[in-house]
């Protein structure tokens, strides 16, 4: 089991994960996002070759459309 911070919040995964893992298990898949891990900006080229560490800290930004 790995905890990770998101926003602030504390969230355990089962075991570990890359990012792109993270965006399905959150149902963000298909949404616009920024993810900075560990006060780093991870590129979306990055995803799914970054795994997540138990204590990692994320902030993370949905882009909301609108007009």
């Amino acid at each position: 089991m790995i905890q990770l911070s998101i926003n602030g919040a504390a969230r355990e995964f089962a075991e570990s994960l890359s990012i792109a893992q993270m965006i399905v298990e959150l149902e963000l898949t298909g949404k616009r996002i920024a993810i900075e891990r560990n006060g780093e900006i991870v590129p979306k080229s990055q995803y799914e070759q970054t795994i997540l560490q138990n204590g990692d800290v994320l902030e993370m930004v949905v882009a909301v459309g609108g007009g």
